[in-house]
C-alpha cells in the first residue's frame, strides 16, 4: 500500500509541475548528451592515436626537377643511415592512386585534383621517431633534389591538441548545462514541496517519517533525470546514424578516422543513466534537507 502511495505521489508531482518538469528533463538531456559526446570524442582520439602514432613517418618530398642521379643519391643515403628503420619510394602515380583510394567517397575532390599534383617522395620510418631533426638536417630542403622534409608526428601533435581542445570544450559546456539542470531541479523540488505542504504536514502529524515524506520528491527528480538520460542516449544514437555513419562515411572507410561502434554507445549509456538519476536524486535530497522543512 505504501509503495502504491509513493508511486502515485510521484506521478502526481510530475504532472502538477509539467512545464518545469519538461524544462528539467530537456536541460538534463542536453548536459548528459554533451557529456556522452565528450566521452565518445575521447574514445575516438584514443583510437586515432593508436592508428596514427604506430605509423608515424618522415616524408621527404622531392622537387619537380629532381634528377635520377639525385633520387638515387637520396635512396643510397637512406639505405646507409643508422637512423632509418625502413623506407619506401612513392612515385607521382602511386601518390595519386593512394589519394584516390583515401578520398574515394569524395569524387569532386578527386576529379579536381590533377594526376601530377602530388609530388614523388620517400616515406621513412625512423628507429627513434623523436630524432626527426637528424633526418631533416641530413636532407635539407632545396638541396640535392629535396623540396621539403615533413614530420608527420609534429602534424599529429597539433591535430590531437586541436581534438583534445574540442573534447574539453564539449565537456566544459556539459558541466555548465549540468549546473543549470541542478539549479532547475532544486527550484522544481522547492516548488513541488511548497504546493504539497498541507499533504506532507498531515502525513507528519499521523506519524510518517521525514524520509517517507521526502521520498516522492526524490523519486520525481530521479525519474526526470532518467528520462533525460534516455533522451541523451537517443540523441547519441541519432547522431551516429545520421551524422557519423553518413557524413563521415568516406573518411571512416579510408581509415582516416575510426568508426563509432555501437559497443561504445552501449558502454556510455549506463554511465549517462547513472549520472542522470544519481545527480538528480542527490540534488533533490540536498534541496529538501537544506531549504525545505517536511
Amino acid at each position: 500500500m505504501r509503495v502504491n502511495f509513493v508511486l502515485s505521489e510521484v506521478a502526481t508531482g510530475l504532472r502538477r509541475n509539467l512545464t518545469m518538469t519538461v524544462a528539467m528533463i530537456l536541460t538534463t538531456a542536453i548536459s548528459l548528451g554533451l557529456m556522452g559526446t565528450g566521452l565518445l570524442i575521447a574514445g575516438m582520439i584514443s583510437d586515432m592515436k593508436e592508428i596514427y602514432y604506430d605509423k608515424v613517418q618522415v616524408s621527404i618530398f622531392l622537387a619537380e626537377d629532381v634528377t635520377e642521379e639525385q633520387r638515387a643519391g637520396i635512396e643510397s643515403r637512406l639505405e646507409s643511415s643508422p637512423e632509418v628503420k625502413s623506407y619506401i619510394y612513392e612515385s607521382k602515380d602511386e601518390a595519386f592512386e593512394r589519394f584516390q583510394q583515401q578520398f574515394s567517397q569524395q569524387p569532386e575532390l578527386v576529379e579536381n585534383t590533377p594526376p601530377d599534383a602530388l609530388p614523388e617522395s620517400f616515406r621513412v620510418e625512423l628507429v627513434n621517431p623523436e630524432r626527426y631533426e637528424v633526418i631533416k638536417a641530413e636532407f635539407p630542403a632545396g638541396a640535392d633534389g629535396v623540396d621539403q622534409v615533413r614530420d608527420e608526428g609534429d602534424f599529429l601533435d597539433r591535430l590531437f591538441s586541436l581534438l583534445n581542445g574540442a573534447r574539453n570544450a564539449t565537456i566544459a559546456v556539459a558541466v555548465v548545462q549540468a549546473l543549470a539542470a541542478l539549479l532547475l531541479i532544486s527550484n522544481t523540488i522547492q516548488l513541488a514541496a511548497f504546493n504539497r505542504r498541507n499533504e506532507t504536514n498531515i502525513m507528519r502529524l499521523v506519524g510518517a517519517s521525514r524520509w517517507y515524506t521526502q521520498l516522492p520528491f526524490i523519486l520525481e527528480a530521479a525519474v526526470a533525470g532518467l528520462i533525460g538520460a534516455l533522451l541523451a542516449v537517443g540523441g547519441l544514437v541519432l547522431t551516429k546514424v545520421l551524422f557519423v555513419d553518413r557524413t563521415l562515411a568516406g573518411p571512416i572507410k579510408a581509415g582516416i578516422i575510426p568508426p563509432v561502434d555501437w559497443s561504445a554507445i552501449a558502454l556510455i549509456a549506463p554511465v549517462i543513466a547513472a549520472a542522470g538519476v544519481g545527480l538528480a536524486g542527490i540534488a533533490a535530497y540536498v534541496t529538501l534537507r537544506l531549504y525545505v522543512r517536511l
